[in-house]
């Protein structure tokens, strides 16, 4: 396998919090496709031209990403600037979000705190689907676990990619499709699920098109609302989410008071899940809980 190699400077607005960008994507990095080491972010991708292999680095400023990388295809490089971009937020612009929820008598003190804080993006849509049906009802870390053993075996292995930490690019839909179901170590109504989603492959270039998933056998409203904030809908919000409902509690808050965080609802739900880093002192409410965490 032959490369050539890329590089950018990607800007951003400030400020940045690239380094929760960073500790977002090490809790679900699979292993042989992603790896988090430092300020930086490694990965394979599958791109139009063939395989690729990038690296994310934070920037010290605070501003920037630097993308660095071997490609198949030159000319894949503004689809690996775009995935980058997409990855770290870098377009979000975090001066909208201090004005539309920095004076909100809940969410302020969240958003003041950290007011670099941004909506992690999707290598691929069809890539964040599959990570979203895989946790369902389970764990970030045991769900990063599962893709790793179903990656090991369906995703193609990569040859001399420079990098001893990634080995394999994660399975398409055509191997989700028809793989022996012995191949997935979950419980078989999962595995329907997700070789349905292999079977169909939907399109999900872009946030509207995640409703769809919908229509898929064992896909609810958590998952594709998940897989639309991720794919950059700002006004995204989970209110059965397991830790939205703890950081809601511990804040003296409910599901009740998320309309009003519209249109940047997306946002919202980040700074609630960061939140419960440093939690306040006040006891969870309780509350029906419906998925997981993203």
């Amino acid at each position: 396998m032959r490369f050539g190699t890329v590089r950018a400077q990607l800007a951003t607005t400030a400020p940045f919090d690239g380094r929760a960008v960073l500790a977002f994507l090490a809790a679900r990095a699979i292993p042989g496709v992603e790896v988090v080491e430092g300020d930086t972010y490694r990965r394979t991708l599958a791109l139009p031209g063939g395989p690729a292999v990038v690296a994310l680095t934070v920037a010290a400023t605070g501003d920037a990403v630097t993308l660095s990388g071997r490609l198949t295809d030159p000319a894949d490089r503004p689809t690996a600037v775009a995935i980058a971009r997409a990855l770290f937020g870098l377009d979000q612009d975090p001066g909208a979000v201090r004005h539309g929820l920095g004076a909100d008598a809940i969410l302020g003190p969240l958003v003041r705190a950290r007011p670099g804080l941004r909506v992690p993006g999707a290598a691929s849509g069809f890539e964040v689907a599959v990570r979203a049906i895989l946790g369902q009802q389970i764990s970030v870390a045991a769900a990063r676990v599962l893709a790793g053993r179903i990656t090991e075996r369906l995703g193609e292995e990569l040859a001399d990619t420079g990098d001893p930490a990634l080995t394999r690019l994660l399975p398409t839909p055509e191997a989700l499709a028809a793989a022996p179901a012995d191949a997935f170590p979950m419980p078989r109504s999962r595995i329907r699920t997700l070789q349905g989603l292999g079977a169909a492959d939907p399109p999900l270039t872009a946030p509207a098109q995640a409703a769809d998933l919908i229509d898929l056998w064992g896909v609810g409203p958590w998952t594709a609302a998940y897989v639309a904030l991720r794919l950059g809908d700002p006004d995204v919000f989970l209110p059965t989410d397991v830790a939205i409902l703890k950081a809601l509690g511990l804040l003296g808050a409910t599901t009740a008071d998320a309309p009003r965080w519209a249109p940047l609802r997306s946002f919202a739900t980040l700074h609630l899940w960061a939140s419960l880093a440093n939690p306040s002192a006040s006891a969870p409410r309780s509350g029906g809980v419906q998925q997981r965490t993203g």
